[in-house]
């Protein structure tokens, strides 16, 4: 029986439990875990505690946020029903006419439609709000739809133009429009019919809220009314600016194949810069070849059309045979008088009298005469600095001749050495000579050249036949050579007077 206890004590400690060593072991991987956690905490409680606050900030801030801002809204609302419920849309900008079918509707300049959402009391878009970001749909509206009237939503719906029967929608394209703080584009949208067939032969856009807001009441907008032709006809568009190579039928109240194209044709007036070329010529004459059937009222409408043809900055620059001292008309490319060049002073047109305007005008028919005589630049600038031989850096354009004397010598001087000239060449070498070393047969060449064969001659006068003489040397590679010449005749003409007194009192 002692045997069967002592069996089933052995027994009840395995199946009851562990050795005291065992539990030795367990307590001691308590402990360890406790001092790891207290490890852990020790060190990254400093680290973890900042940045949960700033993350809990964050959300809890931005929570806010959004709820003050419902409760503003709700607030402004309340406080001012009237300014937030009346807000109307507008278009930004013009459309560009003429408008064809099936063509892309743009604006002026060939940019996209804009649409804003406007507050009327500011006149400033409305950025904010739930309108701000609302949907639009573009539609059609009768051309004699009155666009000062306060009209209606009722109003606007009964004028919205439909199909006609059997045909495609009138719009074609992305009719909605998206308003991105406050302000919406109008992208690839056409017509597909012509407006020959309403009461009034024209259109208009329109444009309304889709999306619907309580309190807030959204005023459509419409544009003014236009044409919209079939767009067989854009091959007969005028061109808004006209190009200077465009046919000239493609100007305003001139009409392809016309009375008026047929009569500028026959006299050789084919595009737009042959039309301002004859008109700068002779106006009275175009008038005339116009013919009665052109009203003052249309012609002018057809003048200023050409006129708004864009023109290059280059100029144009002819001397004419037989003027006196350097004189030079100036003109652009449609033959009109830009100025005068007279004695190296230029003069622009405003300040020409009508007879000089006469004169010039005359010029520039000879120039277009003598075609190869004309010298082109590309600027007034440019014509300047090349044609006057001025410096840039000089203020004055003009050579002022009170400042070159011919009596004011100094011991020493620039003098050409002229047994080194070549025949007609036109080049003069240049040394420092003492003025002592003058001598009569060097003044007798000089003379020679200048054509002085008497003392007594005028030196004025010798000195305007050699800028007469010059007056035809291309600009260019002579430029240097004239004003070389004319400083050295100058100096020459200073020594011929200083030895002729010299001789005298002798």
């Amino acid at each position: 029986m002692s045997h069967k206890r002592e069996f089933e004590t052995g027994k009840a400690r395995v199946e009851g439990g562990s050795t005291p060593e065992d539990k030795r072991r367990r307590f001691k991987s308590v402990v360890q875990e406790v001092m790891r956690l207290q490890t852990v905490k020790h060190f990254l409680e400093p680290v973890l505690e900042p940045l949960i606050r700033k993350v809990v900030k964050e959300e809890v801030e931005l929570a806010l946020a959004k709820h003050l801002t419902g409760i503003k809204w709700i607030c402004e609302k309340d406080i001012h029903p009237l300014e937030s419920r009346n807000l109307q849309l507008k278009f930004l900008n013009n459309l560009s006419l003429p408008v064809f079918t099936s063509a892309r509707i743009e604006g002026d300049e060939g940019q996209a439609i804009s649409i804003g959402l406007i507050d009327p009391s500011t006149g400033q878009i409305v950025s904010s709000g739930p309108a701000s970001s609302a949907k639009l749909e573009i539609c059609v509206v009768e051309g004699d739809f009155e666009s000062h009237s306060g009209w209606t939503a009722e109003d606007f719906r009964n004028n919205i133009v439909k199909e006609r029967e059997g045909k495609k929608p009138l719009l074609s394209g992305n009719v909605f429009v998206v308003l991105s703080d406050g302000i919406g584009v109008m992208d690839e949208v056409s017509l597909t019919d012509n407006s020959s067939w309403t009461r009034s032969r024209k259109f208009r856009l329109g444009v309304r809220m889709v999306d619907q807001f309580e309190f807030v009441k959204v005023r459509e907008a419409i544009t003014e009314s236009f044409v919209v032709r079939d767009h067989r006809g854009e091959l007969y568009r005028k061109h808004h600016p006209p190009s200077l190579f465009d046919e000239v039928w493609r100007l305003e109240k001139i009409g392809k194949d016309g009375a008026f194209h047929k009569r500028l044709n026959y006299s050789n007036i084919n595009t737009v810069k042959d039309f301002l070329t004859h008109f700068h010529l002779n106006s009275p004459k175009l008038r005339q070849i116009l013919g009665n059937g052109m009203s003052s009222k249309m012609w002018e409408i057809t003048l200023d059309h050409a006129r708004s043809c864009v023109l290059d900055n280059s100029v144009h620059v002819y001397q004419p045979h037989g003027f006196h001292k350097e004189t030079a008309v100036v003109f652009n490319v449609v033959a009109q008088v830009l100025g005068l060049l007279v004695d190296f002073q230029y003069v622009p047109a405003e300040k020409l009298s009508e007879t000089e305007k006469a004169q010039a005008e005359e010029m520039v028919i000879a120039a277009l005469s003598h075609i190869n005589e004309v010298i082109s630049y590309d600027d007034v600038s440019s014509m300047m600095r090349n044609f006057l031989n001025v410096p840039s850096s000089q203020t004055s354009v003009g050579i002022d001749y009170s400042g070159l004397s011919l009596t004011s010598m100094d011991g020493y001087g620039f003098v050409p050495n002229l047994h080194n000239t070549a025949e007609g060449s036109g080049h003069v070498d240049m040394e420092v000579t003492p003025q002592g070393l003058y001598d009569d047969y060097s003044l007798w060449n000089c003379s020679q050249i200048l054509g002085l064969e008497e003392p007594q001659s005028d030196l004025q006068s010798a000195l305007d036949g050699f800028i007469m003489s010059e007056k035809n040397v291309v600009v260019g590679k002579a430029h240097s050579r004239r004003w070389t010449k004319l400083f050295s005749v100058s100096k020459w003409l200073s020594v011929f007077k200083n030895v002729t007194v010299r001789k005298s009192l002798k």
